[in-house]
């Protein structure tokens, strides 16, 4: 009863409380970070920004905690990345602050009756930032270059439903197979494999931005962090960037409708100490930021109508290594999984309203007319203490009574003050019920991430946000080719129901082939959930008309600054 209870009220949450643009105080659901995640302290890059706008001057200057590990769509995969590239470039459609879709580059569209054959209208006035007009081929080349194995795209999965897609990015056949085609300059035509009901929120995702062959020919490492050659279509284009300190995006004046867009520039800075980045924010040297000290949280929720707890649809986990010793072994996994108390975790240590997870697909995704984490479960896991007998009953079976010959292992997390915290909470735990020692390492973000995709850890942090609402995008990173499929864990039978959800467009039947590959997962142990993500953030409430959907995705195209004094 308590697992439901907590997950009608999430439920709840997340329908009053889904965007937060002008409101305060907003109750919840990447905490987070999962991406904005936090790189390696260095001194210079946590002064805060000298440039200081006064009164109502349309500038907002926001702290993201970490440098984008890139800007070009098929190449960046943190949510600060995406936070980015939502507004300087769009897709065929555009997220709205109700998490529909609105006409972007495309101004209308139409299917055939089963819904497989997709034919968009591109605006005859969408224009490059350089002023070049908006083609059909640009997405052609776009989505052509995601699925190609030779641009090593990590969501390349995302998309699976085109046509072809997932063979040619398995290196079964050639690009040119893939299902969309232009009709003429200004008309596209998408061919899929199947029905698929979440096929326009994917639409917006960036993996299907169009990109410009001629300038990524030209600069195919570096072209998108040079605003000389950073071309893109949304409402803004890049100004400047410079690592660690700040990255800058103005008006697109050549955007189809670049009268909406009100600020003359909106800065992004990385400030990686959440306690600086709170610091300049009281101090007015910013004007949002991206995350807070956890210790903080409760004098902010208490005093400060700037504190928001947004909603968030994602899952804090860590995940293990299965290829590597001690963590071959399930009985190992789950140990470590039962032993740790998560409502502890989140009511003394993240402080931020989330939810201790006993999934791994969060609560607040209804498929077939029911939310699938209460229909799915809670795979045995306990979230209100530690289920200290059963782990250590699971060590012994695995050959280390009382831990007893445990092999002192590793967890690695990316830098950041509550990825810490969190750790040391668990470190004990496990020391105090299993009597192991379990050594934490904090990496910057930009070599953690490639060292956790490789496998060169044997416990490593993550968190997964949603890139869109529906089970799948929790499920499908675990597939055997998926670039996200850290624990480097391959099975068959997963990626048959995945692939098998995927065709089905009745869902129901699409829902109940998802619980069993998610079956699959958690009884294996792959990940060892800990709570369900909220995102306590700062915004200034004389920052007007952005919002933030509980995807992650930011937008500032409506923004802008009224009531600012100096």
């Amino acid at each position: 009863m308590i697992k439901k209870a907590l997950a009608l009220l999430l439920v709840m949450i997340l329908v009053f409380t889904a965007f937060v643009g002008c409101a305060k105080k907003e109750e919840p659901t990447k905490a987070p970070e999962e991406q904005a995640e936090q790189k390696a302290e260095e001194p210079a890059k946590d002064e805060p920004p000298k440039e200081e706008p006064k009164k109502d001057e349309q500038v907002v200057t926001y702290n993201l905690v970490a440098d984008p590990d890139s800007i070009d769509p098929h190449k960046a995969t943190s949510v600060g990345a995406s936070i980015i590239m939502q507004n300087i470039f769009e897709g065929l459609v555009r997220t709205n602050e109700k998490m529909e879709q609105d006409p972007g580059a495309a101004e209308s569209w139409e299917t055939n009756e089963d819904k497989t054959v997709w034919t968009f209208h591109l605006r005859k006035d969408a224009k490059w930032s350089d002023g070049k007009p908006v083609t059909a081929e640009d997405f052609i080349y776009g989505w052509k270059r995601a699925v190609d194995p030779a641009t090593a795209c990590e969501y390349a999965y995302m998309l699976d439903p085109v046509k072809n897609a997932t063979k040619i990015y398995s290196g079964e056949l050639g690009v040119d197979e893939l299902g969309i085609k232009a009709i003429d300059e200004n008309t596209l035509e998408v061919t899929l494999e199947q029905p698929t009901a979440y096929i326009l929120e994917l639409f917006a995702f960036p993996t299907y931005f169009p990109v410009r062959k001629d300038v990524i020919e030209k600069n195919p490492e570096a072209w998108e962090f040079d605003p000389e050659t950073s071309i893109t279509n949304g409402p803004f284009k890049l100004a400047e960037y410079t690592q660690n300190d700040v990255l800058k995006i103005v008006p697109n004046e050549n955007y189809w409708e670049s009268d909406r867009v009100k600020l003359d520039e909106m800065r992004f800075v990385f400030i990686t100490e959440q306690s600086t980045g709170l610091a300049a924010f009281e101090a007015g040297d910013v004007d949002g930021i991206d995350d807070v000290p956890i210790q903080e949280i409760p004098r902010l929720q208490a005093d400060n109508e700037d504190f928001i707890i947004a909603p968030y649809l994602g899952t804090y986990f860590y995940c293990f290594n299965v290829t590597k010793e001690p963590f071959t072994d399930v009985r190992v996994r789950e140990a470590l999984t039962k032993a740790i108390d998560r409502n502890a975790i989140v009511t003394t240590v993240t402080l931020g309203g989330q939810m201790p997870a006993t999934g791994f697909v969060p609560p607040g995704i209804m498929v077939g007319g029911e939310d699938f984490r209460e229909a799915g479960g809670d795979y045995g896991i306990d979230p209100m203490s530690a289920q200290v007998e059963e782990a250590k009953k699971l060590l012994e079976e695995a050959g280390y009574p009382n831990g007893e010959g445990f092999p002192k292992v590793t967890l690695r997390y990316n830098t950041s003050e509550n990825h810490k915290k969190i750790a040391e909470a668990i470190q004990e735990m496990w020391k105090k019920n299993l009597n192991i020692d379990v050594e934490l390492e904090n990496m910057e973000w930009r070599v953690f991430i490639p060292a956790r995709q490789n496998g060169d850890f044997t416990i490593a942090r993550h968190g997964w946000i949603g890139d869109y609402n529906h089970p799948m995008t929790f499920l499908d990173m675990f597939l055997s080719e998926s670039g996200n499929n850290d624990p480097q864990w391959h099975n068959e039978e997963f990626d048959e129901l995945i692939y098998a959800a995927k065709r089905e467009g009745d869902p129901k039947k699409a829902a109940e082939l998802m619980h069993k590959a998610e079956d699959l997962m958690m009884e294996e142990m792959i990940v060892l959930p800990i709570y369900y993500y909220t995102h306590p953030m700062m915004m200034k409430g004389y920052v007007k008309g952005w919002y933030r959907t509980p995807l992650g995705h930011m937008f500032f195209d409506r923004a802008y600054v009224e009531g600012r004094t100096d």
